[in-house]
């Protein structure tokens, strides 16, 4: 499967996202067409940016883009992410504050579509430009190539369709061949299948192992959802919480892995000490039953609560910083343990180090991904660490794929990692078999 994160600073990369640029994307679908490949694309395109530019400055606009871009990575890593998908995929930012997603395969319409509605709420979650709160909306253009159609051809297709659907307000999707999605169709069809899908136990929870960095022991896992959609396959966690955001079921989905995490969990040997690590959504952080919530399933499930850490987002902490402390402290006074994930792939607010009862920074795997090659990068590993460590604060990393990236990690006092270098996400048995061989 082919990356869609690389070095800014290499020959086929954009400066300023560390995406494809725009030629070496274009060549991407060239390759892909003279290989014979059937192959799909959307082209994203950001509304009204240049407000953004004259109201903040462009080193503003820039850092947004650079958040888009991120997202847009992130997004597409998860989506393509598994066996499931055993194809191609890369995106590329073609021109200002357009970006183009591409991936080689016999995907439907429905399901293109659907990705693409997803990944547009991605994209409109608030962000921070210089200090203020902003959404960002988009409009996207689909294109599954034909047997033969040329990328050029498809392109200009893509750019067509993008301008004519950034003329028309309600028009968010837009298929490149003329015709309009049906509004909301696919959509609801998908949030009635979530509902059932809850009621009938359908989502699956994977455990993602962690291990120490000073002896290589795995410490723990984090729990991951992923959904084996019958009809769409796999769907992964960034599209599944944008469904169940858009249909009012964040709270009983987060629940639901919780209740199945922890039910999984709660068979691992006390002597082991292996910590359970959940994802808070933006939603659940802001529902008022969230601690009723967790003090329910933690006190049902026999799980000791001493052994839970909870992981946020920044993203997560932005529509009401002062109200998620309140609920994270008492989560805290419970003995659960709290993580501030992503650590570094955003408009990291050092705010958050001072009103969070934190005990863990969880780098986003941009910042270890060229330390084995970039002195700069480890240069801001060690200052990370070196404030982590002021701060009484674990540091875990995630996203370590090579024994060097190990290597240097606990070089610089790191505590714990994640990553394919040992094991990626795996099924609650699995898990209790790789632990029983460990």
């Amino acid at each position: 499967m082919a990356s869609a994160a690389f070095d800014p600073g290499a020959s086929d990369g954009d400066a300023l996202t560390g995406l494809l640029a725009a030629a070496s994307g274009r060549e991407r679908l060239e390759s892909w067409a003279r290989d014979g490949l059937r192959w799909q694309a959307m082209l994203i395109g950001l509304q009204r940016f240049q407000a953004v530019n004259r109201a903040f400055g462009q080193p503003a606009g820039d850092a947004a883009l650079g958040e888009v871009a991120r997202r847009i990575r992130t997004f597409a890593g998860d989506a393509f992410a598994g066996d499931a998908f055993a194809g191609e995929w890369f995106a590329a930012r073609i021109d200002g504050s357009a970006f183009l997603l591409a991936a080689t395969g016999d995907w439907s319409r429905e399901r293109w579509s659907f990705m693409a509605d997803a990944l547009a709420q991605a994209v409109a979650r608030p962000l921070v430009v210089a200090g203020e709160r902003v959404r960002l909306t988009t409009r996207i253009a689909l294109l599954r190539a034909l047997p033969g159609e040329s990328p050029k051809g498809g392109i200009d297709s893509l750019s067509h369709a993008l301008a004519e659907a950034q003329s028309q307000p309600a028009q968010r999707l837009i298929w490149a061949d003329g015709t309009r999605m049906p509004r909301g169709r696919s959509g609801a069809a998908l949030e009635g299948d979530l509902m059932r899908a809850l009621g009938r136990g359908e989502i699956a929870v994977l455990f993602q192992p962690q291990f120490g960095l000073a002896n290589g022991r795995p410490t723990g896992a984090e729990a991951l959802a992923r959904w084996d959609h019958p009809a769409l396959g796999r769907i992964g966690a960034e599209t599944l919480f944008a469904v169940a955001e858009r249909s009012d079921q964040t709270a009983a989905l987060g629940r639901h892995i919780a209740e199945r995490a922890l039910s999984a969990a709660v068979r691992w040997s006390p002597q082991a000490d292996l910590r359970l690590s959940l994802n808070l959504t933006a939603a659940e952080l802001a529902s008022s039953s969230c601690v009723a919530t967790l003090d329910e399933v933690t006190a049902s499930s026999g799980f000791d609560p001493h052994r839970l850490t909870l992981e946020v987002t920044e993203q997560s902490l932005l529509v009401d910083l002062d109200a998620a402390a309140v609920t994270l402290r008492a989560l805290a006074a419970r003995g659960m343990r709290i993580a501030l994930d992503d650590f570094g792939s955003g408009f990291a607010n050092f705010r958050y180090l001072k009103l969070l009862p934190l005990d863990y920074l969880k780098l986003d795997h941009t910042l270890t991904d060229d330390i084995a090659a970039d002195p700069r990068d480890r240069t801001i590993l060690r200052a990370i660490v070196a404030m982590a460590k002021a701060l009484d604060l674990e540091v875990i990393a995630e996203g370590v794929e090579s024994e060097a990236q190990r290597a240097l990690l606990a070089a610089e006092g790191c505590d714990y990692y994640q990553g394919f270098l040992r094991a990626g996400p795996m099924r609650a048995d699995e898990f209790d078999r790789f632990i029983a061989e460990s």
